[in-house]
């Protein structure tokens, strides 16, 4: 925001110290908390500063003591910014990495506290909380007031097939795995800490199935992983299909299907 901005907005000179404060260490996207722990920042006052410059419309409130400029609107950075250690994730990060085309509704951001959605700017913030284990293969995206943090292509995927109602439908869920390209060492530290053997079962099956390369690690781990129980290969589908033996899966969504979707062109 300009000087000649600052006079037409009518602000005062405590309100302008604020804003080149602001300017000097380069925030756009700020909590009441980190603002007062500036140098020069004077504490007494600054809450009252903030909510008048919100009113003048200079500032937006995202939540209870948190704020950005009125014209930021990065919905991947302001995602992140609403918990601690907000991290996109799911159905988003898969678009973001791009293995899907789809859209999704909501922006997905995993977190390990515990969060409401709420709407923000229009954008509908879904916030699924997971144990401090599973908080891995994340990586930081951006710059400046617009880096954000997002889980890894590899934890992506299975993150997606740990909670697949997050993950824009199975067989788009699919797809993205016959798409993607695979580092398997991090697939089989991610299958490690999310501590689901039914996950492993299906990933290794899908593995197989489309002859994914380079991954014979993961299959002699996930060989290690079986167990006796039965599961769907599509846990969102109904009960049904032949059963696979090797990965003790039952195939409620068919060998032809899969290929069908994999084939398909989006």
């Amino acid at each position: 925001m300009s000087r000649s901005t600052y006079i037409s907005k009518n602000i005062t000179q405590s309100q302008k110290d604020l804003l080149l404060l602001l300017d000097e260490h380069e925030l756009d996207i700020f909590s009441l908390k980190e603002l007062k722990e500036l140098p020069a920042c004077s504490s007494e006052d600054v809450s009252e500063l903030i909510e008048n410059l919100v009113h003048k419309k200079i500032f937006s409130r995202i939540e209870r003591g948190k704020y950005c400029r009125a014209n930021f609107r990065d919905e991947k950075a302001i995602g992140c910014f609403l918990v601690p250690d907000g991290v996109i994730a799911y159905w988003s990060a898969l678009n973001i990495h791009g293995l899907t085309e789809q859209f999704p509704n909501h922006m997905f951001i995993q977190t390990t506290h515990s969060k409401k959605s709420k709407i923000v700017f229009g954008v509908n913030y879904q916030f699924v909380q997971i144990m401090e284990s599973k908080r891995i293969g994340v990586r930081t995206e951006g710059f400046g007031n617009y880096r954000y943090k997002i889980t890894d292509k590899e934890k992506t995927l299975v993150d997606c097939f740990d909670l697949p109602k997050y993950s824009g439908g199975y067989s788009e869920l699919i797809h993205a795995f016959y798409k993607a390209e695979i580092d398997q060492d991090k697939m089989i530290k991610y299958c490690q800490s999310i501590d689901n053997i039914s996950v492993v079962k299906r990933l290794a099956f899908l593995t197989e199935l489309l002859n994914k390369p380079k991954m014979t690690r993961f299959l002699n781990y996930a060989k290690k992983q079986v167990n006796p129980r039965y599961v769907l290969i599509d846990p969102l589908g109904k009960e049904g299909g032949s059963f696979n033996s090797k990965w003790k899966l039952r195939l409620n969504i068919t060998v032809a299907e899969i290929e069908e979707i994999c084939n398909k062109q989006y």
